[in-house]
């Protein structure tokens, strides 16, 4: 399938994928199958959850159970790093989590409220498996960091998580609502077994340093940490069989603890490196800065990740779903952000490239502030179809369009600068797992969307809309005013 994707290299006549070399086709093709498989489910599964059809749930439990999703997915996604660093190596890490989550989705079309959340359990640790991996192996594909390849060589794979991205709901969300839910779960299963035969099929393409596991454990680590899991696994179990057996058992014994966990754990890992008495002063300095980027991403993952789940369940219940008469799928919203991802983010690219020739270029805390503004607007904008709504109206499809622009160049103008700026400020000992930090900011963010569902907050309601959007514009404008005091912890970072 990817070698149509190959042209010779005019100088060596080995065969590259646009100039890139021929793994990349490899991991570009998984990751895009295994994005359309995540992405897919995740536009079905709010929709699922409250249909009468489906599990018939009210919409605060929805997004509690969806934001719990999406923040178990990153939270995983350190200790899917570890496993990958210490365990089995990247390679083999993907080869599994690639099996694991098509056996997710496959319980998922199970018609069954036990097996699909089972099913979602599923998924959440394959993603999270592959997640750090898989980006580990693309760097592996370049001979360092100073390869001038390097940087098109991740551009590229990122296209193929949008292309993915784009296409899931198109099909999967289609089939899901039209025809039939579970189908729509298979098919998200499909779509991830075929990542697997392709990264199957095209692992000799891959550089040999995927196999290796870079920091094995020794036989005492191997066995401490399988008896500290059994002895956490058995509490878990003895707990949750005695609030089953007693009678007291509902959804929330599960929900509330994760979503505790998810605020709970990324204070912890921050405060671990905090007190690292290792960290020299620059560095100690720099994650004080950290800090406030870090704080400012969960409240921006708050309400962007909230597109799959507050307003697709407003648009369900009080959106005109049509374009010029013509109805579409709920699902197929969550379109809209990849497509302009892919038709913003190489203009966004050529913008900073000709300020920064004029000397022009925007801090990376402008704009990272200038993030924060937008989805707090974006929230802003959302109060109007809210409005439209409570008078007993359908709002226009044309407002939600309008809201996951305006999140879209937030998403472009912050995300990419968050992980940059997590790389640069990383302390030397923790530069391997400050990525997996940065992804805390979106656990604890969905986190605490998912805390306020379960207290029966109606994030669909226009004071807490008020309130989250108000929240995401002071944040930005905080950050602008210190600006000068950030960049001062910040030392050399720019």
């Amino acid at each position: 399938m990817a070698s149509s994707l190959t042209k010779d290299s005019p100088s060596s006549g080995e065969k590259t994928f646009f100039g890139h070399p021929r793994g990349l086709a490899t991991l570009f093709m998984t990751e895009m199958w295994e994005r359309f498989s995540y992405y897919g489910m995740r536009a079905l599964l709010p929709l699922y959850l409250i249909a009468p059809g489906g599990l018939d749930m009210n919409a605060g439990t929805a997004t509690a159970i969806y934001s719990v999703y999406l923040s178990l997915v990153y939270l995983l996604a350190m200790p899917g790093g570890w496993f990958g660093d210490r365990v089995w190596g990247p390679r083999k890490t993907v080869a599994i989590a690639g099996g694991v989550i098509m056996l997710g989705h496959l319980t998922l079309a199970l018609p069954s409220e036990a097996t699909f959340f089972a099913g979602l359990g599923l998924v959440a640790i394959g993603s999270g498996l592959l997640k750090s991996n898989i980006s580990t192996m693309v760097g592996h594909l370049y001979d360092g960091p100073d390869d001038p390849r390097r940087d098109g060589g991740f551009t590229i794979f990122y296209m193929g998580i949008n292309m993915g991205a784009f296409a899931a709901p198109l099909v999967i969300g289609t089939i899901g609502e039209n025809v039939n839910w579970h189908l729509g779960f298979a098919l998200a299963a499909l779509g991830m077994g075929l990542g697997v035969i392709q990264f199957l099929v095209g692992t000799r393409h891959l550089n040999e340093r995927s196999l290796v596991v870079p920091k094995p454990l020794s036989r005492d680590e191997r066995a401490a940490t399988l008896r500290k899991s059994m002895i956490w696994l058995g509490v878990a179990a003895v707990f949750y069989i005695g609030t089953v057996v007693t009678g007291v058992y509902t959804l929330n014994w599960l929900l509330v603890p994760i979503t505790i966990a998810g605020l709970v754990i990324p204070i912890m890992v921050l405060t671990r490196i905090k007190r690292d008495k290792e960290l020299s002063d620059t560095e100690q300095s720099k994650m004080t800065g950290y800090i406030w980027f870090f704080v400012a991403a969960a409240i921006f993952w708050m309400i962007y990740d909230q597109g799959g789940s507050t307003l697709a369940i407003f648009a369900e219940s009080s959106a005109e779903n049509s374009v010029f008469g013509w109805d579409f799928p709920v699902s197929w919203y969550q379109s809209v952000n990849p497509v302009l991802i892919m038709a913003l983010a190489p203009v966004f690219a050529t913008f900073w490239l000709a300020l920064n020739r004029r000397g022009k270029e925007p801090s990376t805390i402008v704009k990272f502030s200038s993030g924060l503004v937008l989805v707090g607007a974006s929230f802003f904008v959302f109060l109007m179809p809210l409005t439209i709504a409570g008078d007993g109206h359908k709002a226009a499809a044309m407002w939600l369009v309008a809201i996951y622009f305006i999140q879209t160049v937030a998403e472009l103008t912050l995300s990419p600068v968050g992980l940059s700026v997590t790389t640069k400020m990383a302390p030397e000992k923790y530069a391997s797992q400050m990525m997996g930090v940065w992804f805390l900011a979106v656990t604890a963010g969905d986190c605490t969307t998912g805390l306020l569902s379960l207290a029966g907050v109606e994030l669909n309601g226009t004071g807490v809309v008020a309130l989250e959007a108000t929240l995401a514009v002071a944040a930005g404008i905080a950050i602008f005013i210190y600006r000068g005091k950030v960049k001062q912890l910040m030392g050399n970072v720019r």
